[in-house]
């Protein structure tokens, strides 16, 4: 099948898709004080890090616009498919779909099939989607086979995260309805998830460890059969704790594959250093 995948930069390939002609990463920008970002191949983790410990105000993103999107969907491949970011959390899905009805506009009815998956997800749940629909243009599926199962992926995939500090998704309002439960003078770490996609709060814990152990728990136990399931870490800055959360799920559960992938700059954003985020 001629197809493409195209993600926002919040979906954290691997270093081997991002080579990939297949895939197109659709940048965000971020903001840290005065300094403007652009979160595509030359993001700095490192750098960023550092300029979001030196500032005083919470580093923000903002969505690409609906023209960057359209001219993404400009390409000879006939058959693509969007992965962006959960709805809840950014507008860059109103923009991919804004740049879709924008391509129709000017090319008419070109033979073009655009899917816009919305992945109620962020990070390695993107990652996760991606994995599945190239799964699918390889084995040379129709174009509606696939997207209505990628449909049904997401609205199955589960989404797990355990953060050193919630404090930027707070700041930002991605906690909306979240009762206030931060008690970091006795480092408590909460279990977070997402719900249709909306964070939720699922447990905490005392310390990083013990939240990520429950968190493994919480998944292993919600997952049912997992052997045909692909396990997605990304980490931020932490690939020690990435690995040490795929050990524990691996001695609870067996996986069709386990993939490990770093925070690209949205996920930096919220994840903050030493973040874990995983789906199945």
């Amino acid at each position: 099948m001629n197809y493409k995948i195209i993600g926002d930069s919040c979906i954290d390939l691997t270093a081997d898709l991002k080579k990939d002609p297949h895939f197109q990463i659709i940048p965000l920008t971020l903001q840290v004080g005065e300094n403007q970002i652009v979160d595509d191949d030359t993001f700095d983790q490192k750098r960023f890090l550092e300029l979001v410990k030196n500032s005083s105000e919470s580093p923000k993103s903002a969505c690409p616009s609906p023209e960057l999107y359209k001219e993404a969907y400009e390409c000879e491949e006939e058959n693509v498919f969007v992965i962006t970011l959960s709805e809840h959390l950014s507008g860059s899905y109103n923009s991919a779909v804004l740049g879709k009805k924008l391509y129709e506009e000017e090319h008419g009815n070109d033979g073009k099939k655009i899917a816009v998956l919305g992945s109620d997800s962020a990070s390695s749940g993107q990652l996760n989607i991606a994995l599945l629909v190239q799964s699918l243009c390889q084995a040379a599926l129709p174009f509606e086979e696939i997207e209505q199962r990628a449909r049904a992926f997401i609205k199955n995939m589960k989404t797990y995260f355990v953060l050193e500090s919630l404090d930027t998704l707070r700041k930002n309002g991605r906690l909306t309805g979240l009762q206030a439960f931060f008690a970091t003078a006795l480092n408590i770490k909460p279990v977070m998830s997402a719900e249709s996609g909306v964070i939720i709060k699922l447990d905490q814990a005392r310390g990083i460890n013990k939240a990520l152990i429950r968190m493994v728990e919480i998944a292993v136990k919600n997952a049912g059969d997992t052997r045909d399931k692909v396990l997605a870490i990304a980490h931020c800055n932490n690939p020690e704790r990435a690995e040490y959360v795929k050990q524990e799920m691996r001695k609870r559960a067996e996986f069709k594959d386990v993939i490990i992938t770093e925070t690209a700059g949205v996920a930096t954003v919220y994840a903050n250093d030493g973040g874990i985020i995983m789906t199945l």
